[in-house]
């Protein structure tokens, strides 16, 4: 068991003081931060607040079964880890270490675009549980030959983030300047593409001046034809908050999506994941899978989730903490505490089996609603 200085972890915010002490403070404002003043990142974690669990007795809960699949691959939990860029930021063996320590737990993890390993290094350290995340590029080739790669690596599905035509305005990286530095770099597309990322100008995030430059910010759901010529991989769209973008995301032949609002990084003021979670299952209708990202830091905010409908739900900085305070180790330790967490949860709620999760399981705060 990992340790502090004060005692065992036991949970993801251990991990979290742990990252803490061990990151440089701009990269940390990095992890950490959202858009302009946060009220959309706060209100990711403060939702779960706004519900409660209703447990049922005398069910057999000797056993319980965190096994779900997706695409006719297996999972042994439905907690994965979300796309998140750049993990040698905070670990020398960067998204290796991270797929070390989700293979050993068994669960999904979804590389990005921006990983600062190769997707073929990343792939020979996993158990094969990998989809490749994109973003859409001015110069298709760049997608096209990522595409070819993860193919040829056994990467299962395609994740692109839909909710990035430009990056939202990050007022921590703006104050720091924020580049990336070192010798980390997304050595997965060509240099001369990604030179803005590396150019630090106070008063500017040079993650958002190479967006602006590389981005396409003129796709429309037409262009998924396009995406889908190129791959006969399973394509999930990832930023998701409304019943019309879902109903035309089954409508444009999307294999599932990803409620997700960038983590609270994108605009500031959008709804929560979670009060956006029943409105996209409800139009999706059972037609497609859909997944959840956004705010989730214990097993029971898992539980609730998959009780409004998702099938796997995505961390994006959990991991990061496990990975700067472990390596591999940290990254299985966080994935297995939180699985941990949510298998408890579901025992004692008297609902073993992931299929027994329902809205039934939920009750709102006076007020509120699901």
């Amino acid at each position: 068991m990992t340790r502090s200085q004060t005692g065992p972890v036991l949970t993801a915010s251990d991990y979290q003081h742990l990252a803490r002490e061990l990151v440089d403070a701009d990269v940390w404002d990095f992890i950490e931060g959202g858009a302009e003043s946060e009220r959309t990142l706060r209100a990711n974690v403060s939702a779960f607040d706004r519900l409660r669990l209703r447990p049922r007795v005398m069910t057999d809960v000797s056993t319980v079964d965190t096994a779900v699949s997706l695409f006719g691959a297996g999972y042994r939990t439905p907690i994965g880890v979300g796309p998140t860029a750049y993990h040698r930021l905070v670990n020398a063996e960067g998204e290796v270490a991270t797929a070390r320590g989700a293979s050993a737990v068994g669960a999904l993890f979804v590389v990005s675009v921006f990983a600062s390993r190769s997707l073929e290094d990343i792939a020979a350290a996993s158990d094969g549980r990998l989809w490749l995340h994109l973003y859409w590029f001015r110069r298709r080739e760049v997608m096209t030959g990522l595409i070819r790669r993860a193919e040829d690596a056994g990467y299962t599905a395609l994740v692109l983030t839909v909710d990035a035509p430009r990056i939202g305005r990050r007022w921590r990286d703006m104050r720091n300047g924020f580049a990336i530095g070192g010798d980390v770099a997304a050595v997965n597309i060509d240099a001369a593409v990604m030179a803005l990322t590396h150019h630090s100008d106070v008063g500017h995030s040079a993650i958002a001046d190479h967006a602006a430059q590389s981005f396409d910010a003129a796709v429309t759901w037409a262009d998924l034809a396009w995406l889908r010529s190129q791959t006969r991989l399973p394509i999930v769209l990832k930023g998701i908050l409304t019943a019309e973008d879902a109903a035309l995301a089954v409508e444009h032949g999307a294999d599932g999506v990803v409620v997700s609002n960038h983590g609270g990084r994108q605009l500031d003021g959008a709804v929560s994941s979670l009060e956006a979670l029943p409105e996209v299952v409800d139009a999706v209708a059972g037609a497609i899978p859909v997944l959840f990202d956004g705010g989730v830091r214990r097993g029971t905010d898992a539980l609730v989730a998959l009780a409004l409908g998702a099938r796997m739900v995505l961390l994006g900085r959990p991991p990061l903490w496990g990975l700067a305070a472990g390596g591999a180790d940290g990254v299985e330790g966080l994935l297995r505490t939180t699985t941990d967490e949510l298998a408890h949860a579901m025992a004692l709620a008297g609902r073993p089996r992931l299929a027994d999760l329902d809205r039934s399981v939920l009750r709102a705060r006076p007020g509120g609603e699901l």
